[in-house]
């Protein structure tokens, strides 16, 4: 069996390393450079405390299965590639100030997305924290990456399981007879396989010669980022902190600060105004940040769905599959979808809760008519 994964990000590569490692023969074309596009531009974060909170629904119990599986996806990437990828549990704290947000945390964890502490025990995990805290919610089980590290090391594994990896080699055309993909085309050549894999992030839809019904709805979703350097004798935080709609989360001794959410199509410019927003609301949950540097502003597109759930199957179209839409779950997702679209394309026992993740499930036209305007 030969298969051509369209996408070098964290899922592009995660499948192809799985289908490899059975003896599919795979190749994955990426546009530019491994895990460059939205796992370059995340945070690393591996929390599934949301999801914990939402019950027993089958994005959360996917959530919380692909969580499970990171410590041995961690611990087989550095194994198989020879690369450190700084996977750490160190949890997270999601701060609550006010007693509104105190409730909205507290009903959060009555569902099992943690255990809700008093101030004083939240300043005990991080005594740089504001002082008008009502509480926190406190989850030991969340984990980071270092998701600048990820990408490359996940090619590393791919190509070493026997996998060829194409850079800069962008499909800008499918062939069909009508019926099935015959054929990815590059400005190079004419990529055949016997099935293909949709999997280039916030670019998915892109691609000419699909028709209307087979175009997944995949659209970008900017997100703007900081990295703040500490001062001199200072250290960022050994855990990461949430609230006020933004995330903290230490990446390579710096502090990532984290994100905005704007539907501006493929625009990457970056604007003083979201980096205000951004510096706000860090320095409401540690005031001390405001005489830390600002030192990288970067944005990202991430890949979004009309219902914010991922697209993981066959499509209307024999013979091309999806795997997009992950939005905010790239790298939290990784493990779970590398497993899941290896069972589809090989005809594996998949988890009945797949089935949600459908991309048929919008109907005819949905990538033009459901996007954002």
């Amino acid at each position: 069996m030969k298969v051509v994964v369209i996408g070098g990000g964290v899922a592009g590569l995660g499948i192809g390393w799985r289908l490899a490692q059975r003896g599919v023969q795979v190749v994955v074309l990426e546009r530019a450079q491994p895990g460059r596009g939205a796992t370059w531009a995340s945070a690393g974060l591996i929390t599934a405390t949301e999801d914990k909170a939402e019950g027993a629904g089958r994005e959360a119990r996917f959530a919380q299965r692909s969580a499970r599986l990171w410590p041995e996806f961690a611990t087989e990437i550095e194994r198989e590639s020879g690369r450190g990828i700084a996977y750490r549990v160190d949890g997270r704290l999601v701060v609550a100030q006010t007693a509104e947000m105190y409730a909205a945390l507290a009903a959060q964890a009555e569902l099992g997305a943690g255990q809700m502490l008093a101030p004083e025990a939240a300043h005990e995990i991080e005594p740089r924290l504001a002082t008008d805290l009502a509480g926190a919610l406190w989850d030991k089980h969340d984990a980071r990456v270092d998701n600048r590290a990820l990408g490359p090391a996940l090619a590393v594994c791919f190509v070493k399981a026997g996998g060829s990896l194409l850079l800069n080699e962008t499909v800008v055309r499918f062939e069909s007879d009508g019926e099935r993909i015959c054929g990815a085309r590059t400005p190079f050549t004419l990529h055949q396989a016997d099935a293909y894999v949709l999997a280039a992030g916030a670019w998915t839809a892109g691609i000419e010669g699909l028709p209307r019904e087979a175009v997944p709805p995949v659209f970008p979703v900017k997100g703007e980022m900081l990295a703040l350097q500490p001062p001199a004798g200072e250290s960022p935080p050994q855990i990461s902190i949430g609230g006020h709609d933004v995330y903290l989360v230490t990446q390579r001794d710096r502090l990532l600060v984290g994100a905005t959410v704007s539907y501006v199509g493929f625009n990457t410019g970056l604007t003083e105004a979201a980096a205000r927003w951004l510096i706000d609301r860090a320095v409401a949950l540690i005031p001390s940040l405001r005489d830390w540097s600002v030192v990288e502003h970067w944005a990202g597109l991430r890949p979004g769905s009309p219902d914010d759930l991922p697209l993981l199957g066959g499509s209307a179209m024999d013979g091309l599959f999806i795997a997009s839409g992950q939005y905010r779950n790239g790298i939290l997702f990784a493990p779970a979808v590398a497993d899941a679209m290896r069972a589809i394309l090989l005809g594996e026992t998949v988890p009945p809760d797949i089935s949600a993740f459908d991309p048929r499930r919008f109907g005819a036209g949905a990538a033009k008519d459901q996007e954002p305007g």
